[in-house]
């Protein structure tokens, strides 16, 4: 069993924005133990402790979706149907948890009032998600852009040395697999590793719907 490291969410998460399909990923994980059990067969060989691992295969599962789309066409038109698990009462559960926890953090200055401001813009999402079915495409997009300030204040605000901790915590971890893995894949590793831990220590939540309660 593969216990899930802040590393491999990390990873998960700049998959995610990078449009991975999760078809290509579970494909590429199956191909990287694949051929990691016919090697173990030969040889000793390191045992898998992460994700990191599974890099290549996965780009190589993109790779080949990809090819295998040209020229299919496109089938059936939209629908007004919500997509199953997006229910507008499921995201309006979803952002007033969020809007909680974004009340109840402990932040300093500029931070604590970012948050409240957050706060009350996910509240007034609420209200209008229960009014009309939401753009899901624009809602994720104003999420993310809601996420990616609070970022920017956290690290602003946040100890220049416990975010040096951070980032050479992620570089420790990331060393096993760099050789698996493009730069730019790196350093977006690096900064989703050093945003996940921000947010834990802060204990503010992940507003995108990618994060959202299925149960």
């Amino acid at each position: 069993m593969l216990l899930l490291s802040t590393l491999d969410w990390a990873l998960i998460e700049t998959w995610r924005e990078a449009g991975v399909p999760l078809a290509a990923v579970l494909r590429g994980i199956d191909a990287a133990f694949d051929k990691y059990e016919s090697r173990k067969s030969r040889a000793r060989v390191r045992r898998v402790n992460g994700l990191a691992y599974c890099t290549q295969e996965v780009m190589t599962a993109v790779e080949e979706m990809k090819e295998a789309s040209v020229g299919a066409g496109a089938s059936g038109g939209g629908s007004e149907t919500p997509a199953p698990g997006f229910e507008a009462e499921r995201i309006v559960v979803h952002l007033e948890s969020c809007a909680r926890e974004l009340s109840a953090a402990t932040l300093s200055g500029i931070a604590q009032e970012s948050a409240h401001e957050m706060s009350h813009r996910l509240r007034e999402l609420a209200i209008d998600i229960r009014t009309k079915q939401p753009d899901l495409e624009e809602l994720e997009r104003t999420l993310t852009a809601l996420e990616e300030k609070l970022l920017a204040t956290l690290i602003a605000t946040t100890p220049e040395a416990d975010l040096t901790t951070l980032r050479e915590q992620a570089a420790r971890e990331l060393a096993p697999y760099k050789r698996r893995m493009q730069a730019a894949q790196i350093r977006q590793v690096e900064q989703q590793f050093l945003h996940k831990r921000l947010l834990e220590k802060y204990r503010l939540p992940r507003m995108s719907l990618f994060y959202m309660s299925q149960s």
